[in-house]
C-alpha cells in the first residue's frame, strides 16, 4: 500500500485490534507471542482478544463482503 492510499475500515480494525494484542502479550503476559510452544500464554484457546483479532485478519482479507477463507 502507497503513502497516498488511506486504510480502509477493516485495515485500520485489523491495525487497531494488533495493537491491543501486542499490548496485552507485552504488557500483562511479558510474552512476545500467544502462539503455544514451551512458554505459551494460558489463556491461548479461550482468549476473546485473540478471538476478536482472528475475525479483524479474515474482515480485512475479504473487507466485509463473508464467505469462508479460500487460499
Amino acid at each position: 500500500m502507497s503513502e497516498n492510499q488511506e486504510k480502509d475500515q477493516w485495515e485500520q480494525n485489523l491495525e487497531n485490534v494488533k495493537a491491543e494484542l501486542n499490548s496485552c502479550q507485552l504488557s500483562l503476559h511479558q510474552k512476545e507471542s500467544c502462539q503455544p510452544d514451551n512458554n505459551f500464554c494460558e489463556k491461548f484457546f479461550e482468549c476473546e482478544l485473540r478471538k476478536k483479532y482472528v475475525i479483524a485478519v479474515y474482515e480485512s482479507m475479504n473487507k466485509g463482503s463473508g464467505g469462508g477463507f479460500e487460499f
